[in-house]
C-alpha cells in the first residue's frame, strides 16, 4: 500500500478549520481582529464606554472642590465612621466621595477648598470596608496631606 506525501491530516494533528497557505494572511488576520472581541480585557480597553463611564476621564488625578464633609459608616464586622469628603470636580463638575486617610487630616480640609484626588487602588471600585468610595484625597490647596499630617509643610492662607 502506497501512502501520499502528506499522510493521513488527522494523525498528523493538522485537522483544524484554520486557513493555511501562502496567500491565507489576509483571511487570518480579519478572523483574529474579529474574535479578539470576545474577550473581555480587549472589549473594554477598545470598545470605548469604559472611558465613558469613567469620572476622571481616563486621568489618574483630578482636582475638585470640596462640596461638604461627611463620615461613612463602615461596613459589617467593622464599626467606625470613615471620615470622607464629597468634592465636585473642576473638570466635568460631576460630584464623587473621596476617603481623606490618616488620623485628623480631615480637620486640614474645609469646604469649598480645592483638593486632588485619585483613585482608591481597584480600577474604579470601592476599598475596604468603606461603602461606595472609589477616590482618595491627596492635596489640599496644592499641599500635600501627608506633608500636613508630619507637619512638614503648613496649608497655605488664602
Amino acid at each position: 500500500s502506497t501512502q501520499s506525501t502528506w499522510g493521513s491530516f488527522s494523525t498528523m494533528g493538522l485537522n483544524t478549520c484554520k486557513s493555511r497557505g501562502i496567500r491565507a494572511a489576509r483571511k487570518l488576520r480579519v478572523h483574529r481582529r474579529k474574535q479578539r472581541w470576545a474577550d473581555k480585557q480587549y472589549k473594554k480597553a477598545n470598545f470605548g464606554a469604559a472611558l465613558k463611564a469613567n469620572v476622571l476621564g481616563g486621568a489618574s488625578h483630578a482636582k475638585g472642590i470640596v462640596v461638604e464633609k461627611l463620615g461613612i459608616e463602615a461596613k459589617q464586622p467593622n464599626s467606625a465612621i470613615r471620615k470622607c469628603i464629597r468634592v465636585q470636580l473642576i473638570k466635568n463638575t460631576k460630584k464623587v466621595t473621596a476617603f481623606v486617610p490618616n488620623d485628623g487630616c480631615l480637620n486640614f480640609i474645609e469646604e469649598n477648598d480645592e483638593v486632588l484626588i485619585a483613585g482608591f487602588g481597584r480600577k474604579g471600585h470601592s476599598v475596604g470596608d468603606i461603602p461606595g468610595v472609589r477616590f482618595q484625597a491627596m492635596k489640599v490647596s496644592g499641599v500635600s496631606l501627608l506633608a500636613l499630617y508630619r507637619e512638614i509643610k503648613e496649608k497655605p492662607r488664602s
